[in-house]
């Protein structure tokens, strides 16, 4: 059976979810994404946060937390450098690499990869340090 820290899957997940709310917010990239997808930032909402995206965003940082911290278990990973290791070698495999699908078959531009794949990268190497750290 995998033992897995579900304090620290939490604290990993909200890490996460606040990053990237900061991430993408006009404060850093927000308004570029919006920009790039033809959008007038001063005057839409699409893209706007909502009760039901918060939500949905917050259970898809647990999720991604949890099967992270499964494999923090199942490899073995010990200290906060093993888990910067090992959330750079998901994001390279998973997250960077799917993200690359739709810059080659979606027209995404590579600006729009950037900041997504870039969020990507943050967040699981936050996750990693905290789960790598917190075992």
């Amino acid at each position: 059976m995998v033992e897995v820290n579900y304090a620290a899957v939490g604290v990993a997940a909200l890490a996460a979810f606040v990053f990237s709310a900061l991430w993408n917010s006009p404060l850093l990239f927000g308004k570029a994404r919006l920009t790039l997808r033809g959008l007038d930032p001063a005057t839409t909402t699409e893209g706007r946060p909502t009760p039901a995206r918060l939500a949905g965003e917050a259970v898809r940082c647990l999720v991604i937390a949890y099967v992270l911290a499964r494999f923090v278990v199942l490899l073995n990973v010990t200290g906060w450098a093993g888990g910067l290791e090992l959330g750079a070698w998901v994001w390279v495999g998973f997250q960077a690499a799917l993200l690359l699908g739709a810059v080659l078959w979606e027209n995404m531009p590579w600006r729009a990869y950037a900041i997504h794949a870039g969020d990507a990268l943050a967040r699981i190497l936050l996750m990693g340090v905290i789960l790598g750290a917190w075992r």
